[in-house]
């Protein structure tokens, strides 16, 4: 057991050989057991916040919440937290007595599950279980074969999702992409679900453009469950709801969208996706305070409707460059923002989500690197549940790129790596290794028994990441990382099969307007 876990350590299998066994033992895809980087593996090491800090910024939202309250919700939503004790002022606000606030936390739903329509990639977002996933609205896709920008279609958020099912780093799907190719926006909404479904068996997530255009789509969700019953079972589908326009607004279609989510059995993502110092305080600690007031409020509204209901607290404050207006999503401010977020997501043992590993870059070359190795690593080691848009995106959302998608799951495995963290014990302290090597032994732990007993299972090895010396790179014909991230994009794409069985995805054609 790691003792800076709250997960079991995988047990560690033993191996020996020669280099072709190792190198054939290295081909071959892992056991579950055997992995060394894993979906859930618990986080919180790093805390940008101390206790008292953490206190500051609760006791500020919730007098926030108390003295400025939030505007423009729908009237439904009024009455339903004006009859569980919010205060309906003169001005059109709502405010929310500290004491609603804790009813509200007490019964809220912890150590929920999101399902997939395959259980293996469950997400259990309990404590500080750590999952990694694309999300988004982007309008473009980036061609990395031609540095060249171009509008997002419906094939493209398909073969995003094709590509997803065959990365292990990349734990879920939230739609990452527009489908600009369809112009009816409720058929846009069914066919982004088509698509992610029928890509991927992983959990998936999406947005919805109208209220009106929720109980249609639940009809195609219970089509691929297999009927209603099943579906609200398993509801393999959340949805991502701006139900705030910050600072301290509803917004007031999204959270009529919201309830309907809420009534068809569908778990909610809490989105309060300000931009600091725009739309929230420009310091860190106020972007967060804000956002944390304005996910209490949606947690008393959702909590108001339906106690227990599965919701995810999704402070996701952004930065800003202030210097141009730009967002800065690959900021190291934008690293901070999410990890302490994180910490306030703990502090009231409630499953959350936020921003982490997206660029600013327009295409994945080093400043996206960077970007997205800090954003995702600090955002992993402060134990946040759900780091969404964690792989693929650039151009500070805008953009979505197939190749860096691929690229993000290599990038991941190493921070992943890192949230793992440092196990000791007797074993991995190794004074018997010293001994052995030491004392008459070789001088050396090369090929040891024991180094090739961990060697898989301690080690997140690149899967297109390059190792190799200059000279072996030269007379590989100098492979460039992103030709490589198309050559394997192009292999999955190829052979990545319709997940929907045939029946199935027949009565879906006969009742939707399916165009992939």
């Amino acid at each position: 057991m790691n003792p800076n876990s709250d997960s079991q350590t995988p047990p560690r299998g033993r191996r020996s050989g020669g280099r072709a066994a190792r190198k054939a033992m290295r081909a071959a895809p892992l056991a579950e057991d055997q992995r060394p980087v894993w979906p859930g593996m618990p986080g919180g090491a790093y805390k940008p916040l101390s206790d008292a800090q953490v206190l500051q910024i609760h006791r500020g939202a919730l007098e926030a919440l108390e003295t400025i309250g939030l505007a423009d919700a729908p009237q439904s939503g009024i009455d339903a937290m004006v009859a569980a004790g919010a205060i309906l002022g003169e001005d059109g606000r709502l405010r929310f007595p500290r004491a609603l606030v804790e009813d509200s936390l007490a019964m809220a739903a912890r150590d929920i599950t999101l399902h997939a329509r395959d259980p293996k990639f469950d997400l259990n977002l309990s404590g500080n279980n750590v999952h990694y996933g694309t999300a988004g609205a982007a309008v473009h896709l980036v061609d990395a074969e031609t540095n060249t920008y171009r509008e997002s279609t419906a094939q493209d958020l398909y073969d995003a999702a094709r590509i997803t099912q065959q990365l292990d780093n990349i734990h879920f799907f939230q739609r990452p992409m527009v489908c600009r190719d369809i112009t009816d926006n409720l058929n846009m909404d069914l066919n982004t679900i088509y698509g992610s479904v029928a890509g991927t068996s992983k959990h998936i997530g999406t947005s919805f453009s109208d209220p009106s255009h929720v109980g249609r789509c639940l009809e195609l969700l219970h089509e691929i469950a297999g009927g209603e019953a099943a579906w609200r079972e398993r509801p393999f589908m959340s949805n991502s709801n701006c139900f705030v326009v910050p600072p301290m607004k509803f917004a007031t279609e999204s959270c009529e969208t919201m309830e309907a989510c809420i009534r068809g059995g569908m778990p909610v993502l809490l989105l309060s996706a300000s931009m600091s110092g725009a739309t929230s305080p420009s310091t860190i600690a106020g972007a967060i305070l804000q956002g944390v007031a304005e996910c209490l409020a949606g947690l008393v509204y959702v909590n108001a409707i339906a106690p227990g209901h599965p919701t995810i607290m999704g402070t996701w404050p952004f930065g800003l460059d202030l210097r141009t207006g730009a967002m800065s999503v690959g900021s190291g401010e934008q690293a901070l923002l999410s990890a302490g977020s994180a910490q306030m997501h703990k502090f009231y043992n409630l499953p959350g989500g936020a921003a982490g590993g997206a660029s600013d870059s327009k295409l994945p070359d080093m400043q996206a690197g960077w970007e997205q190795m800090n954003t995702a690593t600090l955002a992993g080691l402060s134990g946040l549940n759900m780091v969404y848009e964690a792989a693929g995106m650039h151009a500070s959302l805008l953009g979505f790129c197939h190749e860096s998608l691929i690229l993000s799951n290599d990038l991941i495995g190493q921070a992943l790596r890192c949230v793992r963290g440092i196990e000791v014990n007797d074993e991995t302290l190794a004074l018997d290794q010293m001994a052995e090597v030491c004392l008459g032994g070789p001088g050396h732990y090369l090929g040891t028994e024991k180094t090739l007993a961990r060697m898989q299972a301690d080690f997140v090895y690149p899967t297109l990441g390059n190792r190799m010396s200059p000279k072996e790179w030269d007379e590989a014909d100098c492979p460039i990382l992103t030709e490589k991230a198309t050559e394997r994009k192009k292999e999955i794409l190829a052979t990545a099969q319709n997940l929907l069985p045939p029946d199935v995805d027949q009565a879906i054609r006969a009742k939707f307007d399916i165009v992939i």
